[in-house]
């Protein structure tokens, strides 16, 4: 057993440089003294609303996502500006999506999507009180607004059906949260 956990950074390679993520892979000192190799994704880091309605139903967003090759059904989402407010990017994300704008906006904390190798925290709200205006969406952008009662998006997410983890996290934080 080890007193301490962490691993030490000895050098870095960087690998690729995106418009959305970058790769380098970090070679670390172990516990134990080994040496390991680390390849890390850095993301400048995103927000996630969970938008209720008035009748508890989800503006949820169905789009296809090219890495799995299938279509999602999701909760409005997207990358942080550089040097953006959580909150502000949350705002402009669900507005750009959805066309709405909510009376109140409450954080829902943080998630680690995926710890062991891409470098991103997630920012999760929930968005009650909505108004709605007009979608903005991005040029590259193709989605449909589905209204899903809270309920069955509980329900999804329990039987698996929901996939997306910034979906359930924040749907699940919900129920626990408003207790419905």
């Amino acid at each position: 057993m080890y007193d301490r956990l962490d691993e030490e950074f000895v050098s870095r390679k960087d690998i690729f440089t995106g418009h959305i993520v970058g790769l380098h892979v970090d070679q670390v000192r172990l516990p134990n003294g080994s040496l390991a190799s680390r390849e890390v994704v850095d993301h400048g880091g995103g927000v996630a609303v969970l938008p209720l309605d008035h009748e508890n139903n989800v503006l949820a967003v169905r789009q296809y996502r090219y890495v799995f090759g299938k279509t999602l059904l999701e909760i409005p989402a997207g990358k942080l500006d550089p040097d953006e407010d959580p909150a502000a990017g949350g705002l402009r994300e669900l507005l750009e999506e959805t066309g709405a704008v909510p009376e109140i906006f409450q954080p829902l904390g943080h998630i680690l999507p995926s710890p062991g190798c891409y470098g991103e925290t997630l920012y999760l709200f929930l968005a009650r009180g909505l108004k709605m205006q007009g979608q903005h969406l991005d040029p590259d952008e193709f989605l449909q607004v589905e209204r899903v009662p809270f309920g069955e998006m509980v329900h999804r997410c329990l039987t698996g059906e929901l996939e997306d983890a910034k979906t359930v996290a924040a749907v699940l934080k919900a129920k626990l949260l408003l207790n419905l």
